[in-house]
């Protein structure tokens, strides 16, 4: 089971012949989203994302920053460090500590820094009074090559029936674009269409290389029956 499995849906169906059903979730999912906010330069997004980290934190509210990368996470760390912001780093380098930290994520002021592989799956409890605060707050800062990690993230607050809100943020100059070789739209109002497009690309893309390497395999195993041998045991390197 898998909160994110709708959006591979049709691969699964195709690939594996596993068909998806959507089950309703335990209690309303009451999670607000924000508006989008794009910027012309990563640097001008990363002080945008500073400033609303800095705004939520005096209030008290908890906040789960994602990154797509270490390196990213290191960069927003020091920015936050030298606002005197206290926060925690997660990079998936010591799992089974990290899950324990993250469970504590929802806690009055706590910020924390992760990147996409860090406590994923890990419930995120609220401390006494956040609801009332509006609960974790989640901010994206930047899209990923697949929109179901995006929802992986996302879908760390508001949990169980509990509010929580989360906002998007997203850079002219992002890895996803660059990947792409977009160009930025003129209008605003296509900058999340751009952005959606060019994740829906990357995808299709990672979806090619994947049925290649299904048909392969199928082949390879195929060419070893006919040779009379195990596809398994006989496998070189195996």
């Amino acid at each position: 089971m898998t909160g994110t499995a709708i959006d591979s849906a049709a691969e699964l169906r195709r690939i594996y012949r596993c068909h998806v059903v959507p089950i309703p979730t335990n209690r309303p999912a009451i999670r607000q989203r924000l508006r989008t906010q794009v910027f012309g330069t990563e640097e001008a997004k990363w002080k945008a994302v500073v400033e609303e980290v800095c705004q939520l934190h005096e209030k008290g509210r908890p906040i789960l920053i994602g990154t797509r990368s270490i390196d990213k996470s290191e960069v927003l760390s020091r920015m936050l460090s030298e606002r005197g912001i206290e926060h925690q780093v997660l990079n998936a380098n010591h799992i089974a500590a990290e899950a324990e930290i993250i469970k504590q994520a929802g806690a009055q002021g706590r910020v924390t820094v992760s990147t996409n592989m860090a406590g994923r799956g890990t419930d995120i409890k609220l401390g006494p009074g956040i609801a009332e605060l509006g609960g974790l707050h989640v901010v994206l800062t930047e899209m990923h090559d697949a929109a179901r990690i995006d929802r992986q993230l996302s879908g760390r607050c508001g949990r169980q029936g509990d509010p929580g809100t989360y906002r998007q943020y997203l850079g002219l100059d992002d890895d996803l674009l660059k990947a792409r070789g977009e160009k930025a739209a003129r209008s605003p109002d296509r900058l999340s269409q751009l952005f959606r497009r060019a994740q829906r690309r990357v995808e299709a893309r990672h979806f090619r290389q994947r049925r290649a390497l299904m048909y392969f395999e199928k082949e390879r195993k195929k060419m070893q029956q006919q040779m009379g041998q195990d596809p398994y045991l006989d496998t070189p390197g195996a």
